[in-house]
């Protein structure tokens, strides 16, 4: 039986070949490179910010203003030198102020201190008494009795000689002005000048002399 052989034909593809239709393998010895226009990276672009940034914290010569300083800083600098100088100033009101405060609350304390005082030792209105001997009919045992009286701004002077209400005395003394003038102590001692008694009457810095004849005494002459 023989065999029969068949030529082989070779088989046409009705499609035509194309490059696109295969996914080829780029030859490994192909390399990349990047594109010079990096203006789109947006790696390169942080990259750039970052640099600009570290830019600014570079140190410079002292005394020398850096030209990367914003004009709003420059201003804020000013402001507060200019503050700083004003700052003395400020204080040394304040501290003026406060020392006439200081000065008028020490001043009233005084005041009332004195008045209190007052009040305690010559009352109101204010009295002072003393016993002295004068010759006027008295005695170490009976001496003349003397009240100083600020009555209203008028002065007056008592004397009980030898302690006998009955042969009292007034002496008119000045009377005083202005404010709290019946608030004003007044006292009285007696002085030998030339062997003789005499009373004297002590209005704050200022004295007034009677002058005792042996009998009574006789005010200033005015």
């Amino acid at each position: 039986m023989g065999t029969t052989q068949r030529q082989s034909q070779p088989i046409h593809s009705d499609v035509d070949d194309a490059d696109t239709l295969y996914d080829t393998r780029m030859p490994s010895s192909t390399r990349r490179y990047k594109s010079f226009d990096t203006l789109d990276d947006p790696q390169l672009q942080k990259r750039n910010l970052t640099q600009r940034r570290a830019s600014r914290n570079t140190q410079h010569t002292p005394g020398m203003v850096s030209n990367a300083v914003a004009p709003s800083q420059l201003d804020s600098h000013q402001e507060h030198m200019a503050a700083n100088k004003r700052f003395p100033l400020v204080a040394l009101l304040i501290g003026m102020i406060i020392t006439i405060l200081l000065l008028m609350a020490l001043n009233a304390l005084t005041s009332w201190w004195q008045q209190y005082q007052d009040n305690l030792h010559y009352g109101y209105p204010r009295t002072s008494q003393l016993d002295a001997v004068v010759g006027h009919g008295d005695s170490v045992q009976d001496p003349t009795h003397f009240i100083f009286l600020n009555l209203r701004g008028h002065i007056e002077i008592i004397e009980i000689p030898g302690g006998n209400p009955s042969q009292a005395r007034i002496f008119s003394g000045p009377t005083l002005f202005g404010d709290g003038n019946d608030l004003t102590p007044v006292t009285g001692e007696i002085r030998n000048q030339d062997g003789r008694h005499d009373l004297i009457v002590h209005i704050q810095n200022q004295q007034i002399v009677f002058v005792n004849d042996g009998t009574t005494f006789h005010p200033p002459q005015s």
